[in-house]
């Protein structure tokens, strides 16, 4: 998120002194990520050294940290558990906030820097053990189930009239809805697409693993001794393995779409039979959510501030060649 919550410095800094004996000296709010209901801060210690620090709105169950601890038990290298509390508490509750801390992992992300040939191979290698996993039944049952859920498509089609009415609304709105008139027949396509191909899904047998469900390269983190680590767990889901597997080769940030990228990252996988059917419906219902969801904030609000603009310069991005338009389109054309 880009505009921070509103929660003074000093009781963040308390908080962390009181729970996890951490002396903080310096405390940086950091303008990414896309959940709405979290931010992030750095916090630097005295001795130099440094924490990630986010919090989320609300207290509740947070499966997505069970599910590093979880991975760390299976001795999945490439995640960052949480830090605990003096109390051995993995998230800890702030005012109208949970607080969870992490060490900060200085380094860039796959949207910023390109893997290596190494890397590729060790994020496959980890990816194949994660999908291998067996996941006991009552973690299961807290997890998201695959649905192929048709919520995205009807709010894109809810959207429909807007486009086709007179324009109202800030500059970024009229930009927006000028950009979606031109670019409405690839939208019905991707939508209309997403539901036929949601319908065959619903009656496959495909067989459901934890997925991370949204490994592109922005939550792939390269530090500078050329690790890797898989972050933000907040919404695994049960599903078939193209759920991720998308994403290797996907386009998404008009990164990761070069053809000898999935030559590594398989070497790494291993063998596997990939169901293109599947491939392209994630494909193309990632996007169709996009849409939803960056149409929603852009035409429907007036609010936002800084991350208006950026909203806008994502969702036309992913109608650039290469992009995540195009390879959905090329995708569902190979079947």
């Amino acid at each position: 998120m880009l505009e921070k919550h509103v929660l003074p410095d000093q009781i963040i800094i308390k908080c962390l002194k009181t729970n996890y004996d951490i002396a903080v000296a310096a405390l940086t709010f950091l303008p990414i990520g896309a959940d709405a209901n979290a931010s992030i801060y750095k916090a630097e210690t005295p001795d130099q050294s440094s924490y990630f620090i986010k919090f989320k709105l609300r207290h509740h169950h947070d499966i997505g940290v069970e599910i590093v601890e979880l991975l760390q038990q299976a001795e999945v290298q490439q995640i960052i558990p949480p830090i605990k509390t003096i109390h051995g508490k993995s998230i800890q509750p702030i005012d109208d906030f949970s607080l969870i801390v992490y060490p900060f992992v200085d380094g860039q992300d796959g949207f910023n820097q390109n893997l290596t040939e190494h890397q590729w191979i060790k994020l496959g290698k980890a990816l194949k053990h994660i999908h291998e996993l067996e996941i006991p039944t009552s973690i299961q049952k807290q997890i998201r189930q695959e649905t192929y859920s048709t919520k995205w498509r009807e709010a894109v089609r809810s959207i429909y009239t807007h486009i086709e009415a007179d324009p109202i609304g800030d500059e970024i709105s009229l930009k927006l809805h000028r950009f979606m008139k031109k670019n409405i027949p690839d939208i019905r396509r991707l939508v209309d697409r997403a539901e036929q191909l949601g319908e065959k899904l619903q009656i496959s047998s495909l067989p459901f693993v934890l997925c991370h469900s949204d490994i592109h390269g922005g939550n792939v983190l390269l530090d500078n001794d050329s690790q890797i680590y898989i972050v933000d767990w907040d919404e695994p889901i049960m599903a078939p393995k193209e759920r991720d597997l998308m994403f290797i080769g996907g386009g998404v940030g008009n990164v990761w779409n070069k053809p000898f990228e999935k030559q590594f990252f398989y070497k790494g996988y291993g063998k596997t039979e990939i169901d293109t059917t599947a491939l392209a419906y994630y494909r193309h219902e990632r996007i169709v959510e996009d849409i939803a969801i960056y149409s929603h904030e852009l035409l429907l609000k007036t609010t936002g501030g800084e991350d208006r603009l950026e909203i806008y310069k994502h969702f036309v991005a992913m109608f650039e060649p290469q992009g995540v338009v195009d390879i959905a389109f090329k995708t569902d054309e190979s079947l």
